[in-house]
């Protein structure tokens, strides 16, 4: 990717220029509209004026309601103007004609709120989202229409595609939530991503993708549709850009008129069960959206800013209940440091240069092999914003620039707004850093007693068939599980060799009994969801039942006909008879959607009497549900559980299903890719919650489960006497670049959240100390005072400055004078 950035780098000064050449003759003919939101090559322009637009994506359904306001305030506290969303089809319309716009599914309620906080909306309707979602979005009676092929030149498709947009549309008409009405919404988006499955179409996808663009258009919005990573995206739509670094990844708008926007910035990246998390730093993000708006951008996204969390059966295949955990704010709803502020920096910097970046005459050069510099100005209006860019990785590269010498520390973006003062390097971070703890709950564990209740394994079921039927059209999306039975006659004389049974899958689970007895399980993964099950087993003289249950991870939600995906199981047998392998794929099935406890509800407190509970037996037995009762965790923390002991299922609380956990299937590290999971405290009450989880597994022990609130009160700061001063010492005054302290410094920053206070300090050093947040180590020389000072200026308080200078720190006596000194601090905050 640096590579790529250096070669294009090179050549992006002339088509730059020439595409701001075309856009000045554009802007100046553009009448001032007072209401609702055009565009041109530059930017979007919202009510007649132009801004820089800070988005982040926020999922309605990924939330609760009681947590969207929460959630928006720190969005907004973060720097950010816009929110983008999906629609969610499948949420809102499960049952064909039946719909559901309450709860987590209220988006007018959502979208109204982004509006009272005073930011805008990017709605993004689809209706495929792909996102990591239950089969991309679309509900699964859909794939049962008769004809259907989804997202191409298909008229039962398109109707129905139509039908819902329409739908959608016109709901937010009604409630006037586009900014063409005065509301929030300021763009819209059709398809996604449509490009990765185009070819597999033919003409068909040409054709289809120019009708969708004008279908969206026909709607009569008054606000721009986009069709993101879309070349050949129909006017007026605007085609946009996906990815980790589009300043060198975009190939451009498709017509000069339209403006770079950056639809999805990934600031991060979902997981799956059996891989490891995957991380991006916040400099990378930073140096990316830094490079973006250098590169004539005016608007980026985060995808995600809050990731949240994947509920019930929402997930698509083997992907984790957790989603995009990495992000700004993480899965509990708390600022994730530094990613969070670190962004809000960059924003407060960008916004620094707002004039120059929308208004200003772009110019790019190269001051040497790895420097590249962008500078918009306005001679005549003394507005002036330039961009240091060092594209090498690895050296700290010094240049000097309009008569001033700067240390561009490498892979880095400086961002001067008057040309001549660094206010933000998007490799030198300033923002605090803070680690996660989450501590085991006294309260919810107090009283703790587990019961059970033993699934009944069926050994002759109806709906009979020759062979298995297929999974997905066996479940319709009701549930994860399926049960299929046949019976087998065995003689005497054919016995007396160890068995096998195997079994083929197309996916994605199963587990096999053998006259009502467990014998083993199987699964896939995410890359190869088809296995092969193959456990020893044992046969009597005479009958034998041969049962599976089929278990499902969720939907397919990418790639070309996901109406003609399939899982289950497609072939049987038993090996090591006497007389040779017995074929069972056609011996006749019988078949069972759901469990027993499924269809009696015993997840919720009236369902849960319909069942005998009994005493908790250890260990436990394959497929097997288990009830407690929990008191509210104490505090106002976010909650969480910790799975230990535990193998496969799912988790309700108070008749919530939290998501699935799979706690046996390791990622390569040697632990499972997901152990907490998120309690919304809105699924809480007062006193007593009712808990119970599904087991798929055997020898698991419910009792080593653990219930924790969730805190980021270990905060850090860890700055250097070289670093720039916080960018909130500057500002914007009479058109020049001012400071607004009485001493322009670096200094390490702290704040606890929630208006808790610094109750100690747990680390200090001014010297050479290495590590990390949450692992720090004192180094070879290290100022005595360290401690003391802190305290001295912390203890107490909700936030606090501490100067990175050594006539503070080292008064008496320099220790190291030859060493660059660094500050580090680690505190706990508290009440």
């Amino acid at each position: 990717m640096i590579n790529q950035a250096k070669r294009q780098s090179r050549r992006v000064g002339a088509v730059l220029a020439a595409a701001i050449a075309l856009l000045g003759i554009y802007v100046s003919t553009a009448a001032a509209s007072q209401h609702g939101v055009r565009y041109d090559g530059r930017s979007l322009i919202i009510n007649g004026k132009r801004k820089l637009l800070f988005s982040g994506s926020i999922h309605y359904p990924r939330s609760t309601p009681e947590m969207w306001p929460d959630l928006l305030g720190k969005a907004k506290r973060g720097g950010l103007n816009v929110i983008q969303t999906y629609i969610f089809w499948n949420g809102h319309e499960p049952l064909q004609g039946q719909y559901n716009f309450e709860g987590r599914y209220d988006v007018v309620k959502f979208v109204r709120m982004i509006g009272e906080m005073g930011m805008y909306a990017t709605i993004r309707v689809g209706p495929f989202i792909e996102a990591e979602w239950n089969h991309g979005g679309f509900p699964f009676w859909l794939r049962e229409v008769k004809n259907i092929t989804f997202r191409t030149d298909n008229a039962p498709f398109k109707y129905h595609m139509r039908k819902f947009v329409r739908m959608i549309v016109d709901m937010f008409k009604r409630e006037k939530l586009y900014a063409s009405q005065g509301g929030p919404i300021i763009m819209s988006q059709i398809e996604n991503e449509y490009a990765n499955v185009e070819r597999a179409f033919k003409d068909s996808g040409s054709r289809y993708i120019q009708w969708a663009g004008n279908m969206a258009e026909r709607l009569k919005t008054r606000v721009p549709w986009i069709m993101c990573k879309q070349i050949d995206a129909p006017d007026p739509l605007i085609n946009t850009c996906n990815g980790r670094h589009c300043a060198d990844t975009f190939l451009g708008p498709n017509k000069p008129y339209k403006p770079s926007l950056w639809t999805e910035n990934w600031t991060s990246h979902y997981t799956v069960f059996g891989e490891p998390s995957y991380y991006r730093t916040a400099e990378d993000i930073a140096y990316s959206v830094a490079r973006w708006f250098a590169r004539n951008g005016t608007h980026v996204n985060y995808y995600m800013y809050y990731g949240g969390t994947n509920f019930g059966r929402t997930t698509s295949s083997f992907s984790t209940t957790q989603y995009y955990d990495e992000a700004p704010i993480d899965e509990y709803g708390l600022e994730r440091e530094p990613k969070w502020g670190h962004l809000k920096d960059l924003h407060r910097a960008l916004k620094l240069s707002q004039k120059a970046l929308l208004w200003g005459h772009p110019s790019v050069w190269m001051l040497t092999k790895d420097v590249e510099v962008c500078i918009y100005d306005q001679p005549r209006n003394n507005v002036c914003a330039a961009f240091l860019t060092n594209n090498n990785n690895d050296n700290v590269s010094t240049v000097k620039f309009r008569g001033h010498e700067y240390h561009l520390p490498p892979y880095s973006v400086s961002i001067l707004p008057d040309c001549k003062t660094v206010v933000y390097n998007t490799m030198t971070v300033v923002a605090q850093h803070n680690a996660r703890r989450l501590v085991k709950s006294r309260l919810a564990h107090w009283n703790l007693r587990w019961e059970n209740y033993k699934e009944v394994i069926p050994t002759q079921l109806g709906y009979f068939s020759w062979k298995p039927k297929e999974l997905y059209l066996l479940t319709k999306d009701t549930t994860d599980y399926a049960w299929y039975t046949t019976k087998i006659q065995v003689k005497k004389q054919d016995l007396g060799f160890p068995l096998v049974l195997e079994v083929a899958s197309l996916g994605h689970a199963m587990l096999a009994f053998v006259n009502g007895e467990f014998v083993g399980s199987a699964h896939g993964s995410h890359d190869d969801k088809s296995f092969v099950l193959k456990v020893p087993i044992q046969l009597k003289p005479g009958d034998n039942s041969i049962t599976l249950l089929g278990s499902l991870m969720g939907l397919p939600d990418s790639g070309a006909r996901l109406e003609k995906r399939y899982a289950g199981p497609r072939g049987a047998s038993i090996i090591g008879m006497k007389s040779g392998p017995i074929e069972l794929t056609y011996n006749g099935w019988g078949h069972k959607v759901g469990l027993d406890g499924e269809d009696a509800q015993v997840y919720t407190e009236n369902g849960s009497r319909r069942v005998r509970w009994t005493k908790l037996q250890k260990p436990g037995r394959a497929l097997t549900w288990y009830k407690t009762y929990m008191f509210n965790p104490e505090g106002r923390n976010p909650v969480a559980v910790r799975m230990k002991g535990m193998g496969k299922g799912m988790v309700w609380i108070n008749g919530n299903n939290i998501g699935r956990y799979w706690m046996s299937y390791l990622s390569p590290l040697g632990q499972p890719t997901q152990s907490e999971y998120h309690i919304p405290r809105s699924f809480l009450k007062r006193g007593r919650n009712l808990m119970v989880i599904l087991e798929e597994e055997e020898g698991t022990n419910p009792e080593k489960i653990e219930i924790l609130t969730v805190y980021r009160d270990i905060i850090c700061s860890d700055t250097t006497e070289n670093h720039i001063p916080a960018v909130k010492s500057w500002a914007r005054k009479q058109g020049k670049i001012l400071s607004v302290v009485n001493k322009v410094r670096a200094e390490a920053r702290l704040r606890c959240p929630f208006q808790k206070r610094i109750v100690s300090v747990e680390f200090a050093s001014f010297g050479d100390p290495y590590g990390t947040c949450g692992s720090y180590t004192r180094g070879n020389c290290s100022s005595p005072l360290s401690k003391f000072i802190i305290q001295k200026l912390c203890l107490g308080k909700n936030r606090c400055h501490v100067p990175v200078e050594r006539q503070l720190f080292d008064r008496y006596q320099d220790w190291c004078p030859e060493v660059q000194k660094r500050l580090a601090i680690q505190v706990k905050c508290g009440y």
